[in-house]
């Protein structure tokens, strides 16, 4: 099992200053820019410690949100392309559905694969149901679009002659890319899913499917995937094309413990100030879905999220925020592994709201030297999950 850390990189700051919703409603204007600038090199600080410790890093994007400043994964990921030296660069991911220029998104992805000499995992995704409401985009049909961008990136990257193209929702009269990525014929791609319906879109096509905080529902769409894999490819599916993100955070002392649980339950908080209709507009989502969010408990987010948990203690055991020393950290991720039925990517959120610079260093730092290395020894496989205890 690898894993790769993960920030959202949000204006906390601002979001004290506003009683509304945070994605969409909040006005820039309480987000002070200099503020911005010190977040978003901290936040760079953060990426490139996690290369350090040995860990891979993820990158993702968002729009109109206070909750996310990062509006251009591969901005971002050119950066660090050119400052981490060993870490795979994961964008999870590019928003095809609603970006009006596919070409633009292969060009850029090339570019960042070329700079980090092919350390690009390629995340294509269709954003945030907000989001649609900044592009102008009509969520019935999205699905389509999703699809067709799919196909023009996939074959700007691996034709090798000039070409155009002719679709339903884009027209190029002539496609060249240059330069090539490094990774032939392309980078790897993930995807990311949350549902059994998702899983199986994705598992025909042998792509890294990801989960975001789902908790044990996360068996469901693995199995779904699991499933679909073994009925399209004839062999099982291996535990490297399935991926889970939970919030992660290795403590020192008791302190430390309660500022990293409270930072995580503030980023639970900040997901529930988002308007009911923003969540799922109709025509959006797949209904299995949008089942699976009426039917989990209330929680500190839209449908849920957290379970219902009011207490670290079941944050963790929903497999939403694995805390305290490495050696329980190390415990909670080998239980929901064995719970969930094995995956091969573990998505460290290790940086949440408010948590200080400070925490997360000394979180990644914890996690490398006593996690990682036994976290290494698992092949995603529940038998395989050793159970020798990690001392800090």
């Amino acid at each position: 099992m690898d894993v790769y850390f993960f920030s959202e990189q949000s204006h906390y700051p601002a979001w004290g200053k506003f009683d509304g919703m945070l994605r969409g409603d909040i006005p820039n204007e309480h987000g002070d820019p200099m503020v911005s600038s010190k977040l978003l090199n901290g936040y760079l600080d953060m990426y490139q410690l996690a290369d350090q410790c040995g860990m891979n890093v993820m990158v993702n994007e968002h729009h109109i949100a206070s909750t996310c400043m990062n509006n251009s994964i591969t901005l971002t990921l050119s950066v660090l392309a050119r400052i981490t030296k060993n870490a795979r660069l994961l964008g999870l991911g590019s928003i095809i559905t609603n970006r009006p220029d596919p070409i633009r998104v292969a060009e850029e992805y090339s570019i960042v694969d070329s700079i980090s000499g092919g350390r690009l995992d390629m995340g294509l995704v269709k954003g945030a149901g907000w989001e649609l409401y900044a592009s102008n985009a009509n969520p019935v049909g999205g699905m389509d679009r999703f699809w067709e961008a799919h196909d023009l990136i996939i074959a700007a990257m691996t034709r090798r002659e000039p070409f155009s193209w002719e679709g339903e929702h884009f027209d190029y009269r002539c496609i060249n890319l240059w330069p090539r990525p490094v990774q032939q014929d392309h980078p790897p791609i993930w995807f990311t899913g949350n549902s059994p319906g998702s899983a199986k879109l994705t598992a025909p096509k042998g792509y890294v499917n990801a989960a975001f905080l789902t908790g044990p529902a996360a068996k469901g769409t693995f199995d779904a995937y699991r499933e679909t894999y073994q009925d399209t490819f004839g062999k099982p599916a291996h535990a490297d094309r399935l991926a889970y993100l939970a919030m992660i955070a290795c403590s020192r002392d008791k302190d430390q413990t309660e500022r990293n649980v409270n930072a995580a339950f503030a980023y639970l908080a900040s997901v529930a100030r988002m308007r009911p209709a923003h969540v799922t507009p109709p025509g959006y989502a797949h209904y299995q879905a949008i089942t699976q969010m009426m039917q989990t408990p209330p929680g500190a987010g839209p449908g849920g999220m957290g379970g219902g948990a009011t207490n670290a203690d079941d944050l963790a055991k929903a497999g939403i925020l694995f805390w305290g020393e490495p050696e329980r950290v190390y415990d909670q991720i080998c239980a929901f592994n064995e719970l969930v039925g094995g995956f091969g990517h573990l998505l460290n959120m290790g940086q949440n709201a408010h948590q200080p610079y400070e925490d997360v260093r000394d979180s990644l730092e914890l996690f490398g030297e006593f996690v990682l290395p036994e976290l290494a020894k698992i092949d995603g496989s529940p038998a395989a999950a050793s159970k020798e205890s990690v001392t800090a």
